[in-house]
C-alpha cells in the first residue's frame, strides 16, 4: 500500500483521481481515503490543485464507478450477479453473496434515497449500485442521489485531507490514514448520518411552519 500511495502522491491530478475514485466505487476493492485524503492534502501544501476540484473529480469517478456496477446489474440480472458473488473471483473483489443480499435489503426498504444514504456507509456504499441496477431503476434518480451521496463522502474526506496538510508531515499522511481507518469510516459514516437526520428535521420543521401559516 505504500508503495501505491508514493505513485499516487508523485503522480496525483483530477486524472489519477478520478480513476482511483472509479475503481473504488465500482467492484474493485479500494479505499476512497486512499486516494482523496491524499490528494486534499497535496492541494493544500503545494497548491497545484483547488479543493472544490479535488470534490468535483473524486465525486465523477465514484459517479462513473456506480455507473459500472448498476449498468452490469441491469444487464446481467440477479442470477448472474448472485453468481459472481459466490465466485473465487467475486470473493477477491470482496463481494459476497451476504454482502449482495444486505444491499438488496437495505435498498428495499430505503427506495430511491438508499443510493445517497448508501454511499455514506462503508459496509454498503459499494455495493448500493447493484440493487438499484437489479431494480432498474430510473438513471437521472439514481445519478441525482449517488451524486448526492458521493459528493458528501468526498467532501468530508477532502476537508480532514486538509486538516492533516496544515498539522502533519507527508510521511505521516498515509500511515494516520492506515492506522485510524476503520475507527474513521464508521466515525464518518456516523457523523454524517446525523447531519442528515438534522437536515431532514430541520426541512420537514419549516414545511411544518409554512403549512401552518397557510
Amino acid at each position: 500500500m505504500e508503495e501505491l500511495y508514493q505513485w499516487i502522491s508523485e503522480n496525483m491530478n483530477y486524472g489519477v483521481i478520478t480513476f482511483f475514485m472509479a475503481v473504488e466505487s465500482s467492484f474493485i476493492p479500494f479505499p476512497s481515503e486512499i486516494i482523496m485524503i491524499p490528494a486534499a492534502y497535496l492541494a493544500v501544501t503545494e497548491g497545484e490543485m483547488s479543493l472544490p476540484m479535488v470534490v468535483l473529480f473524486g465525486t465523477l469517478g465514484a459517479i462513473i464507478g456506480a455507473l459500472v456496477n448498476y449498468g452490469l446489474a441491469w444487464w446481467l440480472g440477479r442470477p448472474i450477479v448472485y453468481k459472481f458473488a459466490n465466485s473465487k473471483l467475486g470473493h477477491m473483489c470482496l463481494i459476497t453473496e451476504r454482502k449482495v443480499v444486505e444491499a438488496e435489503q437495505y435498498f428495499d426498504r430505503h427506495g430511491a434515497v438508499s443510493t445517497f444514504v448508501g454511499r455514506l456507509i462503508p459496509a454498503i456504499r459499494q455495493l448500493i449500485s447493484i440493487p438499484a441496477g437489479l431494480a432498474k431503476m430510473k438513471l437521472r434518480t439514481f445519478l441525482l442521489f449517488t451524486f448526492l451521496g458521493a459528493a458528501a463522502w468526498n467532501t468530508v474526506l477532502v476537508a480532514l485531507g486538509a486538516v492533516l496538510g496544515k498539522s502533519i508531515g507527508p510521511d505521516a499522511v498515509i500511515a494516520k490514514v492506515e492506522e485510524y481507518s476503520g475507527y474513521f469510516k464508521a466515525g464518518l459514516a456516523v457523523v454524517i448520518v446525523i447531519g442528515l437526520a438534522w437536515w431532514i428535521k430541520e426541512i420537514i420543521k419549516a414545511n411544518r411552519e409554512t403549512n401552518a401559516k397557510q
